[in-house]
Formats: structure tokens, C-alpha cells, sequence
């Protein structure tokens, strides 16, 4: 029998894939969305799947449902530690808050069941919360006390084809989290995943209607390349590399937003965005997981929230061997 696991915020499960990897076995997860517990049960029909809001779980009966848990994994709300909120109105202010506070469930849960291990997965923003420090002195006497390490990490250096910076919380009862090692010397490039033989269609690059700020990215990057060399243009975020980039190097973070679009030159510049299969290949997640249901937009956003299976299994497999 494997490490018994519970998988909170778990999303469409790419945590509880990578435990999965790490030879764990995954016995129950919980998240509020619909689409995130059917792309999940799809993947893995035995695991007893809770699709609630976590303050609907109160201490007895976490006690009550919950047995024997030797590892806990969540992924809080992310969305509100970072930056790309802007600014908001003081009732939006104390809405993102709340869900900020999301992680303090996993203390509650913690409590109770009392594993051996949590790993704790977030934006690297989230250090910068004004409760964090209280929250990793709360996970230093949940139960009998853990000892924690906070660490972050880049899925690029663990072999998937995505440049996705995320801060680990390793928390063991019973000895210091050892440090997590990459995995991979050379980084995976994300031309390897594209489909280029036809399989998906492409409209002209110079179109009636297509945004001048897409055409300006393209033109940038048409001038820095060797001539027919097909590249992606990166929509949303930091645009300091010019909004493109290479084949040859890895993705740059998948976002709930539909954001990357390949442009090749078959006699004439064509593009096309990115598509679920590529993208599920750039969080590393295996051919065979199902992403059966939802929409494609639903489906871009299941694969953005989620955690890369491969960097999830060296950090569990580290923790815990």
C-alpha cells in the first residue's frame, strides 16, 4: 500500500498525479469546481472526490471522513498574490482576502489528521502576503509541530518543456525536508510537443482584422530570426522579451488565458493558438490523461491552475524517501 494521500484545491489533479508518480496512493481529493471533479474522477476513478467549498468541512467531521492520511497536498487560491490584479475597489479588496485565507484550511485539516507530510504549492507571490510568516509559524505547531522548508522551484529544471516558478512548503513531523534537486540538466524545448504536420489549421498571420499589437510581435521576431524559422507569440504578461519567443527553449508560464499563437511560413506567414494536447504536454502531464470535458477556453484554464505532475513527484519522492 502505498502513501495515503489527500489532495485539497486539487484542481483537474495534476499534484495527485505527480504523487501518483512518487508511489503514493491517492485515497481522497477535494475542490469546488464541477469541471475540476469530473476531469478528475475521469483520471482517477477510485479516489473518494469531494466537490465543496473546504469551510464545509468542519473539524469533526474531517475527523469523521478522513482516515489514516499520511500526506496532504494543496494548492490554495493563487489568483489574489498576485500582481496581475491591479488595483480594486475595497469590497473586491476584502473579497481577495478571503480567498488568500484559503490557505489557512490546510492548517485546520492538518490539525485533525495530523500526517506526516504537506506539501504546499503557490505563486512565489504568496511570500509577500502580509500573513505569510504567520502562516508558516502555524504550520510549525499544527499537531506535534512540522519542520518546514520553503523552497523555490522551476518545472524547466525537472524536464518540462514550461520556464513555471512556484514556491513549495515541505513540511515533515518528524526531521528537516531535505532540499529538492532538479532533475534535469539541459531544459526540455517546447518545439518537441508542437504539432507541425497539418494536424491543426492556420489563418494568414497578415489578416484582415488581426490586432496591430500581434503584428508588431510577429515583426519582431521575423526581424531577429533566420529566415522561415517558425516561432510563438506570447500574448498577456511581461512582454520584456519582445512578446515571442523561440521553439527552442521552454514555454514560457501557461496562464488560465488562451496566450500563445504558433507562426510558420508556408510560402506566407500562417498562425494558429497553441492547442489542449500541446499545452498538456508543456505542464508535463502524460498522453493518456483525459481532458475529456468543458470547453476548450474551461480546459486551458484546468491545465493553467494546475500543478506540473514531474515537479510534484521529485518534491513528494524527495519529502518522503
Amino acid at each position: 500500500m502505498g502513501i495515503r494521500t489527500l489532495d485539497l484545491f486539487a484542481g483537474c489533479g495534476g499534484s495527485s498525479q505527480g504523487a501518483r508518480y512518487a508511489g503514493c496512493e491517492i485515497v481522497s481529493a477535494i475542490d469546488k469546481w464541477k469541471l475540476a471533479e469530473t476531469t478528475f474522477k475521469d483520471n482517477f476513478p477510485k479516489t473518494r472526490f469531494y466537490c465543496e467549498e473546504m469551510d464545509s468541512f468542519t473539524s469533526k467531521r474531517i475527523r469523521a471522513e478522513f482516515n489514516n492520511i499520511d500526506l496532504i497536498l494543496a494548492s490554495p487560491e493563487c489568483t489574489n498574490h498576485t500582481c496581475a490584479k491591479g488595483g480594486v475597489r475595497r469590497s473586491e479588496d476584502i473579497r481577495s482576502e478571503d480567498s488568500r485565507k484559503t490557505a489557512f484550511h490546510v492548517l485546520k485539516f492538518a490539525k485533525e489528521l495530523m500526517p506526516r507530510w504537506i506539501v504546499i504549492e503557490n505563486v512565489t507571490q504568496m511570500r509577500s502576503w502580509s500573513r505569510y510568516a504567520e502562516f508558516i509559524e502555524s504550520l510549525r505547531r499544527a499537531g506535534s509541530g512540522y519542520q518546514v522548508r520553503e523552497q523555490v522551484l522551476n518545472s524547466a529544471d525537472f524536464g518540462v518543456p514550461q520556464r513555471r516558478v512556484r514556491l513549495f512548503i515541505l513540511c515533515d513531523r518528524k526531521r528537516k525536508p531535505p532540499e529538492v534537486l532538479p532533475t534535469r540538466r539541459r531544459w526540455v524545448p517546447i518545439g518537441k510537443f508542437l504539432e507541425m504536420n497539418g494536424k491543426y489549421s492556420l489563418t494568414p498571420l497578415y489578416s484582415k482584422g488581426r490586432a496591430e499589437r500581434t503584428i508588431e510581435r510577429a515583426r519582431r521576431a521575423i526581424k531577429e530570426l533566420e529566415r522561415d524559422t517558425p516561432f510563438l507569440i506570447v500574448y498577456y504578461g511581461n512582454d520584456s522579451a519582445g512578446g515571442w519567443q523561440r521553439l527552442d527553449a521552454p514555454l514560457r508560464t501557461i496562464t488560465t488565458l488562451d496566450r500563445f499563437a504558433l507562426v510558420r511560413k508556408e510560402g506566407r506567414y500562417l498562425m494558429r493558438m497553441l492547442q489542449v494536447p500541446e499545452l498538456q504536454a508543456a505542464m508535463g502531464f502524460p498522453d493518456n490523461y483525459k481532458f475529456e470535458f468543458g470547453s476548450r477556453r474551461e480546459k486551458i484554464h484546468l491545465l493553467g491552475n494546475a500543478v506540473c505532475p514531474p515537479v510534484m513527484k521529485a518534491v513528494v519522492s524527495r519529502l518522503t524517501h
